[in-house]
């Protein structure tokens, strides 16, 4: 199956809600004493939450526009975004490995989805 655009965008939009989830997860975590009551009581663990199922929502829907094999890897982003967001809301530091683990990330990302292509260079047995 060719894998639509708007399943790839559906990915990219669901990896943007899972990362803000685990976003909220921290921030809620704390004020977290590990319990059910203070759990349900957390709103910031509970919007995490509720963004982490409206992301695989979206997943599952854009799953129904092509290859698994090419939307998946997509959801690696989501480190990508993790790691910028966590600078801007954390002020973590962004060491040289960190940049490099994201440009193999995105490269990755790249790599895979041209994979996905009819036109790709395939693999042939040369026996």
């Amino acid at each position: 199956m060719a894998t639509k655009r708007w399943a790839i965008g559906l990915v990219f939009v669901c990896t943007l809600f899972t990362s803000f989830a685990q976003i909220f997860y921290k921030f809620g975590a704390d004020r977290l004493s590990f319990n059910l009551i203070s759990i349900i009581t957390n709103w910031q663990i509970v919007l995490g939450l509720t963004l982490y199922g409206i992301g695989a929502v979206l997943l599952i829907t854009a799953l129904k526009g092509g290859d698994v094999s090419v939307l998946y890897p997509i959801v690696a982003t989501s480190y990508i975004w993790v790691s910028l967001l966590s600078m801007y809301f954390f002020g973590e530091i962004m060491n040289l490995y960190k940049w490099i683990g994201i440009i193999a990330i995105f490269f990755g990302v790249i790599f895979v989805a041209k994979g996905g292509k009819k036109d790709s260079i395939t693999y042939t047995d040369p026996v």
